[in-house]
């Protein structure tokens, strides 16, 4: 229990941990090698079209096994530390991909929100309402584009944290991951995608929890086929707020 709070005091603090070498290797490599020909097939139709910025995609992530696999959603650990930092009634409601392609580019640094909380005090800071669970599905590096964040920026009011970056006194840290590694921030942690000079594409995988009472569709989530669905206990169905196909 004494790691799980420091792993919740580490998202307090600096808005983000890695859980090194969590998830095992086989895992991930399953999930790769079934999602890779349909990346490949997204790709064929929306490459000229990126979302994310040149040459970066965001596709929402297949419920079909082994591309979804419960220990992804359900991991012990990892909801204990989700509902540390917010509450014991997180749902899951996005489950995504992150495609940095060769030739990506820095992209400005962001938060991850279309529109504060609250309208009309945009630069309240509140305690946290979402977090983001990420693993790669392969190394994530230097040269194919790690995430970089700025440690503590989610507790200072988003113009302040930026004027601090931009006069380059803010740190910024890069996460490189290995496989299996997990990472968990929080999405108003200030952070930017950095240039893939490798030769493939740079797939970051990710769940979003979200407190009960908040909904925001602004990312497309693919059906969770029914077989799926009836094969969850009904703690896990309760976990996950995602449409339920007839299949």
């Amino acid at each position: 229990m004494t790691a799980i709070q420091d792993e919740i005091g580490e998202m307090r603090g600096a808005g983000y941990s890695v859980l090194r070498a969590h998830f095992t290797p086989h895992l991930i490599d399953a999930c790769r090698e079934a999602c890779s020909p349909l990346f490949l097939a997204y790709l064929k139709r929306h490459g000229s079209r990126p979302n994310r910025g040149p040459y970066r995609h965001f596709l929402p992530m297949s419920f079909d096994p082994p591309c979804f696999a419960p220990q992804f959603f359900f991991d012990d650990t990892i909801l204990r530390i989700v509902r540390g930092v917010m509450d014991d009634r997180v749902v899951a409601d996005q489950w995504g991909c992150d495609l940095a392609l060769p030739g990506s580019e820095y992209q400005a640094f962001h938060l991850d929100y279309r529109r504060p909380l609250f309208a009309e005090e945009p630069g309240l800071i509140l305690p946290a309402h979402a977090l983001i669970v990420s693993f790669a599905l392969a190394r994530v590096t230097r040269e194919n584009g790690p995430l970089e964040v700025v440690p503590g920026s989610h507790r200072v009011p988003r113009e302040e944290a930026l004027r601090a970056v931009d006069a380059g006194g803010a740190p910024v840290q890069a996460v490189p991951l290995d496989i299996g590694d997990v990472l968990i921030r929080n999405p108003w942690v200030l952070h930017r995608g950095t240039p893939n000079t490798s030769g493939a594409p740079r797939p970051l995988v990710s769940i979003r929890y979200v407190r009960r009472w908040y909904t925001d569709d602004s990312r497309e989530v693919d059906r969770l086929p029914r077989s799926v669905w009836q094969a969850l206990t009904p703690a896990q169905q309760s976990l996950m707020r995602f449409p339920v196909g007839d299949r």
